[in-house]
């Protein structure tokens, strides 16, 4: 009897080890980029900024600083020179690395886009920048 629990014990704990394992093993690739997608939008001028990158995420609630610890303007005035210098390095693919500057980022300056796609940008840039060891522009990222 004793024999016949502890292999049903083993038994159980090899299951529930494995199970486990199939689950996270399982996602599905929509699943996973549905994970790793994030998308910012003001609704009232119609713009979104869609971000898919496999560590923005995680870094971002692990290292962004809270709303409101900057204010729009100072967001608007880095993400101004930061996407120029974006768009400089996209165009210029024989220069800079293809592959990380895949397409432009279409931000005007003189179009309020509200403090949370200002907000998002910003830490997007910000990651991009620490996580490539780059800089864009005058303003050196920071945390």
């Amino acid at each position: 009897m004793k024999n016949y629990i502890s292999i049903s014990l083993i038994l159980l704990i090899i299951f529930a080890c494995s199970a486990t394992k199939t689950n996270i093993a399982g996602l599905k690739e929509s699943e996973k980029l549905k994970s790793d997608t994030i998308k910012i939008a003001n609704a009232a001028l119609e713009y979104e900024i869609i971000i898919i990158d496999a560590g923005f995420s995680n870094w971002f609630n692990f290292n962004a600083k809270p709303r409101n610890f900057y204010s729009q303007d100072y967001f608007e005035t880095r993400n101004k020179i930061w996407v120029n210098e974006w768009n400089v390095r996209a165009m210029q693919p024989s220069v800079y690395n293809s592959n990380l500057y895949e397409m432009r980022i279409d931000y005007e300056p003189n179009i309020n886009y509200g403090y949370e796609v200002n907000y998002m940008l910003f830490n997007y840039l910000n990651y991009f920048q620490i996580v490539n060891n780059t800089k864009l522009g005058v303003f050196s990222p920071r945390i």
